[in-house]
């Protein structure tokens, strides 16, 4: 928001985001100004009940032809650059008389300026020991006003989450503050570092011994078709496995281990190509394998993808199409033949853009069938001068199919049950990393959880001694 000279409002509960991207649109049409909702993890994560409004109506804003403020060329953006200048003289003034932000005044030994889920931390483990001015309205800051409630209080703390965006500030208009020579700046703040910061004391909670604690990381569902394509790669020697932001993240965790790096969405095909080019001069003899789910191909893979068609090189290219979007909310996307709304849309076929992109070699393959997993890949493999696309299809496990994933797809989600006769205990299974599978470590055997297990098969696929079956099979 500081470097683009932008208005800036940060929420500190579920009731602020509601009255401040209020506030943030009426700002926005009084000075002309686009207005950041800045988020932290703590606020977008937690959940209470809020106040409603009746909905204000408001007229319909009629377009009118504004080059001199729209056509942002280099001639017009040095007239706007003295726009933007007055336009944040006058943010300054709302600044100060802006009602979110707030003084609370209690003991005056220590002041708090902070704002977000910062200040619901402060506020916890001080309660009336100190005065608090809450920031609502963060930039540009009131510096009036936090002048004048420095002039109140015996010392002031500034605390924010990692960087010391507003301290910096306030230390730069003379007003002397502790912030990061006493708060950390890496990991997330919480009030057990805020006490420890400003009253030099560790609070104490609920103790309970790490014995009690199961390390239990994020991993694929049961059932998603995502571990069929990983379990088959985990196992290729000499690969670099690019990731992408998605469900699918989870693919370089244990035992999986498929997935080597990720830079940022719908980057994974371009990564890959810069890789693959970047090994074959460097002499390295490793294939570069990228993934993204279908969602991400079309928000900003075909881009990627573009780049590798066009330029060339031996990247192996899979879209993940799991017909959804799938770690966000479960929206649809142009591959599903759906709108936002859920009504009937144009349908844009993965394969057919792939093809249009000047890809050659491209295959689509249902990623819960292993043995047709390990061939498409070992076809892709064997492509060692061109790009190449493997379209992994098959419906989320979590998704509501619709009428066409039912005529296309087998959805049999009969539970798979271990015979324990037959159980070596080779703990082969586990490796796919199904939290449906379990082992007696004791009887040395393994089971499947019932009311998890929706049938995907990998691990009956997986059993070397043919011990796993789906229930009722003989």
């Amino acid at each position: 928001a500081k470097f683009a000279k932008i208005a800036m409002f940060e929420p500190s509960d579920s009731q602020e985001c509601i009255d401040m991207t209020k506030e943030a649109y009426k700002v926005s049409e009084t000075y002309g100004v686009p207005v950041m909702i800045r988020m932290t993890t703590r606020v977008c994560h937690s959940k209470s009940l809020v106040e409603e409004q009746d909905r204000q109506e408001v007229p319909p804003v009629l377009y009118q032809k504004q080059r001199e403020k729209m056509d942002a060329v280099p001639a017009i953006s040095k007239k706007r650059r003295y726009v933007v200048e007055e336009r944040e003289e006058k943010l300054k003034g709302y600044s100060e008389i802006c009602p979110f932000n707030e003084v609370e005044m209690h003991d005056t030994k220590i002041g708090i300026i902070a704002a977000g889920a910062a200040y619901m931390y402060a506020k916890e483990v001080l309660g009336d020991q100190a005065s608090y001015l809450k920031l609502g309205f963060t930039y540009p800051l009131p510096m009036e006003k936090i002048k004048a409630f420095a002039d109140k209080v015996d010392e002031l703390y500034v605390i924010e989450e990692l960087d010391p965006f507003m301290e910096e500030q306030i230390r730069q208009a003379g007003i002397a503050c502790h912030g990061k020579d006493v708060i950390p700046n890496i990991d997330e703040l919480n009030p057990n570092i805020v006490s420890a910061s400003v009253l030099k004391k560790q609070q104490h909670g609920v103790e309970v011994p790490d014995s009690c604690f199961v390390p239990r990381p994020p991993a694929l569902c049961a059932g998603c078709p995502h571990r069929g394509f990983f379990y088959e790669l985990g196992k290729r020697k000499d690969t670099v496995m690019v990731g992408d932001i998605g469900c699918y993240a989870l693919g370089g965790s244990a035992p999986l281990n498929a997935k080597d790096l990720a830079v940022c969405m719908g980057s994974s095909f371009s990564v890959a190509h810069g890789f693959s080019h970047g090994l074959q001069l460097s002499g390295q003899n490793k294939r570069v394998v990228a993934c993204m789910g279908d969602s991400t191909f079309f928000h900003t893979g075909i881009n990627s993808l573009t780049d590798v068609a066009y330029n060339g090189s031996n990247a192996i290219c899979v879209i993940l199409d799991n017909r959804i979007t799938g770690m966000t909310g479960h929206q649809d996307n142009p591959g599903t033949g759906y709108n936002i709304k859920g009504e009937p849309a144009t349908l844009i076929d993965v394969e057919a853009v792939v093809k249009a992109l000047g890809i050659k070699h491209v295959r689509t393959v249902n990623p819960l069938d292993l043995k047709a997993m390990k061939e498409t890949l070992d076809w892709a493999f064997a492509i060692e001068e061109e790009p190449s696309v493997i379209i992994t299809k098959w419906p989320c496990v979590l998704k509501k199919y619709s009428k066409e994933d039912k005529a296309q797809f087998n959805l049999d989600k009969t539970p798979c049950v271990v015979d324990t006769d037959k159980c070596i205990g080779c703990k082969k299974c586990l490796s796919t990393g199904c939290p449906a599978l379990r082992y007696d470590s004791e009887n040395k055997k393994s089971s499947i959880a019932q009311a998890d297990c929706v049938g995907c098969t990998v691990c009956m696929q997986v059993c070397p001694v043919q011990a796993i079956s789906r229930k009722g099979d003989k």
